[in-house]
């Protein structure tokens, strides 16, 4: 299996809601990049990190990383290896016993961010969920099926209210085909 290390470049929340975030991530070379979808606590957890804030060496995060760090001798690294329902999966691996332990993509790349553990993504899944990165940019391209079904149905409502039909169609196909891979044939429509 190859990977391919990724770097945390930013945090960005999607212009119309307030509920979905998007944590970029660049290869080493700064030539793809990553737009893995999260949640408002995790926004609110990277916004925490991000500013500084004094109290965060005393977060559960930190805590068990400094208890790790003083107590063990183990060392670990993760690895972004699936997408699942519009959801990035991760494995954390102890690298002498390779013992996976899984996770949210979302909290794998928190933690790579306290820990310094690095995180990587197998390279099949880059290629395949990627985009050029353009560092002056001001818009990100994410594929739509990295996103959850509560985001797709928002999205799908918001293109209908907006009369954005070919958006709205593109949004229902993807639904429709999640469903029919999950066996559940009728749209809630």
């Amino acid at each position: 299996m190859s990977n391919v290390r990724l770097v945390f470049k930013s945090v960005s929340e999607i212009i119309g809601t307030k509920e979905i975030g998007l944590l970029i991530m660049v290869d080493e070379q700064e030539q793809r990049q990553l737009a893995i979808p999260c949640d408002n606590s995790m926004l609110y957890q990277f916004g925490l990190r991000i500013k500084q804030v004094p109290i965060i060496n005393k977060l559960l995060p930190e805590v068990l990383l400094q208890v790790i760090q003083t107590q063990t001798d183990l060392h670990f690294v993760f690895v972004i290896n699936n997408l699942i329902d519009g959801q990035f999966r991760a494995i954390l691996y102890n690298v002498d016993t390779l013992e996976p332990i899984a996770m949210r993509a979302s909290d794998a790349i928190l933690l790579s961010i306290i820990s310094k553990i690095p995180i990587y993504i197998d390279t099949d899944l880059m290629d395949k969920q990627s985009v050029e990165y353009h560092k002056d940019s001001r818009s990100i391209s994410i594929p739509v099926n990295t996103i959850s079904e509560e985001m797709l149905n928002d999205a799908l409502n918001k293109a209908i209210k907006d009369e954005n039909y070919e958006l709205a169609s593109n949004l229902r196909d993807e639904i429709y085909k999640r469903k029919s891979e999950s066996g559940e044939r009728k749209l809630d429509y």
